[in-house]
């Protein structure tokens, strides 16, 4: 190989390589330890929780998939750069789909030992009206698993639409939170739990949305999450339809008794938190509470819109903030804060922030030589090359360095979170990271010269050298760069990068 090709080729891998860390290394010039910005993900983060356990944040949102996912880091920033690992999949045509809503807590199992117990709602292909409530089990006390399916959690006597299950510990008892249909009217549920899988008694109706500011859209209770603040306990609930810029937070002050009984809660007459028109927040709501790594720190996780325009699907986006308390014990959200203004990290959390800005992260597509216009995507999970691939975010990629080979490369798809291009019996397929060496072997890719055009790349298996993406009788498979490779299989196996 002449030398000239050679540098070509290795100024391609470096920078594709810089290309999710160019921002990182900025930052770590200009940044400040213990500073960030909102927010934690730029696509597909509804629906957020988070959970700090044994010096790691944690990090679970809405799928819409068959699949659970995970992320993990030290750093409440770091979120952003983590991959999401897949903890668990279904098959099961009865719980198979739109995955949504995910919690976790950390609870006594019928083993007398300690579990995380992650609850999510789940239904049936093709339609939203089969939603139920479910739970999977650790076995052991590490948030990212392994798990097992555990069970669906209903009530025997109202086994219908229910989603947004939660959990609410008081006196020493479990109880389960969830959403459901009464008539015209998705309203908040209590039922009493005998553990952390099965509801024991009959539910008991909570709050409706009869003021003004919970019918936006829709008449809409949902999402409710219990909050604690010395003897005082609150349940803060969603209100109005996700699908307007006025979807909010509403809140429930337990007042004493039988929390079994809805006069042991008070509703406030006024939201909680609400959209900001001034900060470009719309629709914050649908939340969750995590303290800071000192203990020292309340802070609020919710899911908002940058414009009035957004609705109920993967471009909303997880934010964090501190909030306080009033001199009444109640909390004090205040304001959703705009994206990109700097905040002080939780106490006791001096990361840097790896993408202080979003704006500043690189998609790459890659055009095929094959056609003018015709772009590497993903059709749910298999690869494709298609002429002008509707929407474009099938053909957007961030390339992070290589999942087994940091030489190498790793594409993950924007609007599939946590799914990275590999190849599985030779098949180009796109897949959810699991974790495992063999997934990150056939997930990790040589940037090499172009088989058709040394100016073009083509990408090289880390795992099967000599054996490129490609296709095989129309189907893009692995390879093998031989004196077998027609012309038309070289070109099939050449792509140009654009940002």
């Amino acid at each position: 190989m002449q030398q000239s090709a050679y540098l070509k080729r290795l100024f391609l891998s470096i920078v594709i390589l810089s290309l999710m860390f160019v921002v990182v290394q900025a930052q770590s010039d200009e940044g400040e330890p213990g500073q960030m910005t909102n927010q934690l993900n730029p696509y597909g983060g509804a629906d957020p929780w988070i959970q700090y356990y044994d010096g790691y944040y944690y990090l679970a949102t809405t799928t819409w998939r068959s699949e659970l996912i995970m992320s993990r880091s030290e750093t409440l920033a770091g979120l952003k750069t983590a991959t999401p690992v897949q903890i668990y999949a279904e098959t099961d045509p009865s719980r198979c789909c739109n995955m949504w809503a995910p919690e976790f807590y950390l609870l006594e199992g019928e083993d007398g030992n300690l579990h995380w117990y992650y609850y999510y709602s789940a239904g049936t292909s093709g339609t939203l009206d089969n939603q139920r409530t479910h739970v999977i089990e650790s076995e052991g006390t590490d948030p990212m698993g392994p798990y097992h399916y555990k069970g669906r959690i209903f009530d025997p006597v109202n086994d219908v639409w229910m989603i947004d299950g939660s959990i609410l510990e008081l006196e020493d008892e479990l109880y389960f939170l969830f959403s459901s249909w009464v008539g015209a009217y998705q309203s908040v549920f209590i039922a009493p739990m005998s553990n952390p899988w099965t509801i024991s008694g009959a539910r008991v109706l909570l709050s409706q949305p009869t003021y003004d500011w919970e019918q936006s859209g829709a008449n809409v209770n949902e999402a409710p999450v219990a909050l604690y603040h010395d003897d005082d306990v609150f349940i803060i609930f969603s209100a109005s339809s996700c699908s307007t810029p006025d979807y909010k937070l509403g809140i429930l002050t337990y007042n004493g008794g039988d929390p079994l009984s809805p006069t042991s809660w008070d509703k406030s007459p006024d939201p909680v938190f609400q959209r900001s028109d001034e900060n470009g927040v719309f629709g914050p709501a649908h939340n969750g509470f995590f303290t800071s790594p000192d203990g020292t720190e309340n802070w609020i996780v919710y899911h908002a819109n940058d414009s009035t325009s957004g609705g109920c699907d993967d471009g909303r986006t997880t934010r964090v903030q501190q909030f306080t308390w009033n001199e009444d014990g109640t909390p004090d959200f205040g304001e959703p804060i705009s994206p990109g203004i700097v905040i002080s990290a939780p106490s006791g959390d001096n990361g840097i922030d790896p993408l202080p800005t979003f704006d500043e992260l690189i998609l790459s597509r890659f055009r095929s030589m094959t056609y003018d216009t015709g772009y590497l995507r993903h059709l749910d999970a298999v690869a494709r090359v298609d002429v002008d691939p509707s929407p474009i975010g099938d053909s957007q990629f961030w390339v992070f360095e290589g999942l087994a080979d940091p030489a190498g490369v790793s594409l993950r798809s924007i609007n599939l979170p946590g799914y990275f291009l590999r190849h599985e019996n030779n098949a180009i397929i796109f897949a959810p990271y699991d974790g495992t060496d063999e997934f990150a072997a056939s997930a990790t890719w040589y940037i090499r010269e172009g088989l058709a055009d040394p100016d073009w790349i083509s990408f090289e298996s880390y795992n099967q050298p000599g054996f490129f993406i490609g296709q095989r009788f129309g189907v893009m498979a692995l390879v093998e760069n031989n004196d077998a490779l027609t012309d038309t299989m070289r070109e099939d196996a050449t792509f140009l990068e654009e940002r």
